[in-house]
């Protein structure tokens, strides 16, 4: 995945030096072993750079993610060569929150006033994705994924 410019000076110099020994490290395979959330694949993911992904068909891009989300930490084992599927759906959360922060500071800018909600006015990152399928008597179909909400029951006299 390409660096975004603002982030640039996070990384090592060495950056390029310390992705590429982690993919050799995987041996060009991503190393995803269900962490990313998706649920496709039991085990280590079967996708390896150049090659066909698994479900999509598209080229595996091998990617190297910093598991806590920080490029200055760039320790061996906080960092973990994925595809770019993996990548995407492992940082989702991640990127939510940097999503809302840049939206938050642009209107910011532009003038909107803001109102001081205290810690909820904050984004934190959600919760990781459940690993484990649903024991849902009724499956899904292939290739879609179920989000079960827990709501409460409406209040009466209250409509939507």
């Amino acid at each position: 995945m390409p660096i975004r410019p603002e982030n640039v000076h996070r990384y090592p110099p060495d950056w390029p030096q310390i992705s590429l020994a982690i993919k050799k490290r995987a041996g060009w395979r991503c190393e995803c072993e269900g962490e990313c959330g998706r649920g496709t694949h039991p085990g280590r993911c079967p996708n390896h750079h150049g090659a066909p992904a698994y479900g999509t068909g598209s080229t595996v891009c091998l990617t190297t993610a910093h598991l806590d989300h920080t490029p200055e930490n760039c320790h061996p084992e906080n960092l973990r060569a994925m595809c770019q599927g993996c990548h995407l759906h492992y940082d989702a959360g991640h990127h939510a929150v940097t999503r809302a922060t840049t939206r938050a500071r642009a209107l910011t800018e532009a003038g909107q006033l803001t109102v001081d909600v205290g810690a909820a006015a904050t984004p934190v990152m959600p919760p990781t994705r459940r690993q484990t399928p649903p024991t849902d008597p009724t499956p899904a179909a292939p290739g879609t994924e179920q989000l079960l909400l827990n709501l409460p029951a409406p209040c009466e006299g209250i409509h939507p």
